[in-house]
């Protein structure tokens, strides 16, 4: 979504304030900024924001009102290098987890029809593409996708290996000699638990909290990470924010963030929820982001979509946009990386 106008921005912050509000009265409050603005103008601002599922409207003519959209604090567009440029306490951003979270995401669609029409026409050059593949080619693009995601994921995460060396560890099981043996085992786990993602490929259609756990313990196996849901506080790096401390929270809030995924509807928004949802909640001592990025794409897998590997990503970028959505509830930043990589997995990969 483009970044809004100075008079859109005041609309919605005029709304904010004001609630339910009439376009008469919502003219009289707007002309205290901008004193020109015209009925036909704002009426055309209030359409546009609406197309942009960021304001909504009930009743019909006169008594018609405008209300900022239940979507509107998940998907509003943010200036992300202006905001984080700030320090972390001038940002205000939210310091502690709230189970408000759930209900939002359940009640707003995250998607724009634009947005959405144009993820299903990927989907469907994919399922085209892997309908006509042989079975040689689709083996050797999957070996090459896993390659590139065993990478990509791991080195968001700090990991050091480079993608020649993935590959070599992967295809030739050599491992590289200037690299630890937690890095060594962290890329091999990805590779593992892709396989497991595979062989189960329907499993993921209804998420569950093993699943979850499941696919943790498979990326975290055999590093120093304890399995299972944690019992002690975490930090994060970057932010204010801080997750649920007590084993007994985050074990309902699991059961919240299954239950908000499994009603939505659309895969596309239920794997974008999956990564964010399970990085916001922190549920495990480490290993969190890894296991968002898995469940993720087990959602798309299991609805016979194409995975994202993140290969083009910038991990500047991948972190700064799941900051905006602890902070502020934000989603914008990331659903824009999640289309990019989308596209860029369906038009990279399994081509024919």
């Amino acid at each position: 979504m483009a970044l809004l106008s100075k008079r859109h921005d005041y609309i919605l912050e005029v709304l904010q304030d004001n609630p339910s509000i009439s376009v008469t009265k919502l003219l009289n409050l707007i002309r205290s900024k901008f004193p020109t603005i015209s009925k036909i103008t704002l009426n055309r601002d209030l359409s546009y924001l609406q197309q942009h599922n960021l304001v909504t409207h009930t009743g019909k003519a006169r008594a018609t009102v405008y209300a900022l959209s239940p979507a509107f604090q998940l998907i509003h567009p943010v200036r992300v290098k202006e905001y984080l440029t700030n320090d972390i306490q001038a940002r205000h951003g939210a310091t502690q987890f709230t189970n408000d979270i759930f209900l939002l995401t359940k009640e707003a669609t995250i998607f724009l029809d634009e947005e959405l029409d144009s993820l299903k026409t990927l989907g469907g050059v994919y399922q085209h593409n892997i309908r006509t593949l042989s079975k040689t080619i689709y083996k050797k693009e999957m070996e090459r996708f896993t390659v590139e995601l065993s990478w990509k994921s791991s080195q968001i995460e700090g990991n050091t290996y480079t993608l020649l060396e993935t590959e070599e560890l992967l295809s030739q099981k050599k491992r590289s000699k200037q690299r630890t043996n937690e890095e060594t085992v962290m890329i091999l786990n990805h590779k593992k638990t892709l396989d497991y993602i595979r062989a189960h490929p329907t499993m993921f259609e209804t998420l569950r909290v093993s699943h979850i756990e499941d696919i943790h313990s498979l990326l975290v196996d055999k590093l120093e990470i304890k399995k299972g849901l944690r019992t002690h506080p975490v930090g994060i790096t970057g932010t204010s924010y801080r997750p649920l401390d007590n084993v007994h929270q985050i074990r309902d809030a699991m059961s919240l963030l299954v239950d908000t995924i499994n009603t939505k509807q659309n895969p596309f928004e239920k794997a974008l929820l999956a990564m964010l949802l399970i990085a916001y909640l922190q549920p495990f001592e480490d290993g969190n982001k890894r296991t968002s990025r898995l469940i993720g794409n087990a959602i798309l897998i299991a609805h016979n979509l194409c995975p994202i590997s993140y290969r083009s990503a910038k991990e500047e970028e991948y972190k700064k946009a799941v900051i905006l959505f602890y902070e502020q509830l934000n989603c914008s930043y990331f659903k824009e990386l999640f289309i990019d990589q989308f596209t860029y997995a369906v038009n990279h990969y399994f081509q024919t």
